[in-house]
């Protein structure tokens, strides 16, 4: 492994770890040359994820983009961002255990969508506002009368 200070090819592991519910090994390193310590992350590599758009188009999984969807619509609301991530690492565990190599795009915004109506209504309401293109003030309506209903047959009292 190569130094990150003075470039040199070798180095010793110190210490090995695993983190990240043991997909992952971190390991520190003393570099042979400077002796400055570094830490290394060793994972298994995954079989590409190929997201497949509504117009067709093909592109790589990112978790980067459901992660940074759900920090937007959970903005000012009280969303604990280790939720998030939560969610975001179970939803790509779960995709790739899927064993599917491509995956409709749809498919994903409906898991995040079913986890952000458990956590948040207001987060929910904003990504699928977002997802699913409303285009008027009235298929908005739709959407949170939809969501006062279940709320009233589930017996909660709670409003949007």
């Amino acid at each position: 492994m190569k130094c990150p200070y003075c470039a040199f090819d070798d180095s010793k592991v110190v210490d090995s770890r695993p983190s990240e519910e043991g997909t992952m090994i971190r390991r520190r390193r003393e570099c042979n040359r400077c002796n400055k310590r570094f830490t290394t992350y060793e994972r298994i590599e995954n079989i590409p994820l190929i997201v497949v758009k509504k117009g067709g188009q093909r592109t790589a999984f990112d978790k980067n983009k459901i992660f940074n969807g759900m920090i937007k619509a959970c903005e000012k609301r009280p969303v604990p961002i280790d939720a998030i991530k939560t969610v975001v690492d179970d939803l790509e565990r779960s995709l790739y255990q899927s064993e599917m190599k491509e995956v409709p795009s749809s498919l994903i915004g409906e898991q995040v969508m079913v986890a952000l109506k458990s956590m948040d209504q207001v987060a929910y309401v904003r990504f699928a506002s977002v997802y699913r293109q409303f285009k008027d003030v009235a298929s908005f309506m739709d959407e949170l009368e939809r969501l006062i209903s279940e709320k009233q047959t589930e017996g909660g009292h709670e409003t949007v």
